[in-house]
């Protein structure tokens, strides 16, 4: 099993608004864990994480999904590279 950690580092005032974006884009998606925005640290953090079963099917989660979904997910994220200003991807491998 992988947990998949992508964290954005947002822009001043936009963290709390791409966590809820994030929320309801994959409400329901069976791999989302967690959608957290920072408490302590760095300012101005979203992290998701997410659960796979291995690389594979992490690549596959998206392909997965009918174009009907990923056209919906597509207009609700429209905008959404506006409110961060980096981000990165770290990927565990749980023993």
């Amino acid at each position: 099993m992988i947990i998949v950690q992508d964290t954005f580092v947002c822009k001043p005032g936009n963290a709390s608004k791409l966590a809820k974006l994030f929320k309801e884009v994959m409400d329901g998606r069976p791999e989302v864990v967690n959608i957290m925005s920072d408490m302590t640290g760095p300012f101005n953090r979203v992290v998701v994480v997410t659960r796979h079963d291995s690389l594979t099917a992490y690549e596959k989660s998206w392909e997965n999904m009918s174009q009907e979904e990923s056209q919906k997910m597509q207009e609700k994220m429209k905008g959404y590279t506006e409110m961060y200003q980096s981000g990165s991807r770290e990927i565990f491998q749980v023993w």
